[in-house]
């Protein structure tokens, strides 16, 4: 099981669809072009490591072959679990796979979606492309940069 990384009692929890197959060899929680372009552009957005959380929608690395669907509505009990425990102040849903399984909504889309909050579950949640395709696509890198300031904005309003 890979529960997340980061600060467990951070005030901004990151969610993505899931740990990748590189993670577990090398004992990290998610691959190193996400962990990188995430914490470059965080810095970037005036966000400090520590406030942050990153969990995952599954909870371990995926194999080749499962239920795709039934397999997440399963882990999505496990998110919830850690939803309650933790308590968040705020939530920021990564990617399109990760978005359309907690909005509990195939259709939703990042690109739609981004730049509002949404009270998905009680929570405060935004939305952003998730790094990797940030990383493959660098055209989106400002909109990432300008959606992980939206999310420090809204934190700093609620701490200052």
């Amino acid at each position: 099981m890979v529960w997340g990384e980061g600060n467990p009692e951070a005030p901004i929890m990151i969610i993505l669809d899931n740990p990748g197959a590189r993670e577990n060899r090398g004992g990290e929680s998610f691959l190193c072009g996400t962990r990188q372009t995430l914490q470059e552009v965080a810095s970037d957005a005036g966000l400090k490591i520590d406030d942050l959380y990153v969990t995952f929608i599954l909870k371990r690395k995926p194999v080749r072959a499962y239920e795709k669907e039934v397999t997440r509505q399963i882990c999505m009990q496990h998110l919830n679990q850690q939803l309650t425990e933790k308590k968040p102040r705020l939530l920021l849903c990564l990617g399109n796979v990760a978005v359309q399984s907690f909005f509990q909504d195939p259709e939703a889309e990042v690109k739609s979606l981004r730049g509002s909050w949404h009270d998905i579950q009680g929570f405060q949640t935004a939305v952003a492309y998730h790094p990797l395709a940030v990383r493959r696509r660098p055209n989106l890198r400002s909109l990432f940069l300008e959606d992980l300031r939206f999310v420090a904005e809204r934190y700093s309003d609620l701490t200052g």
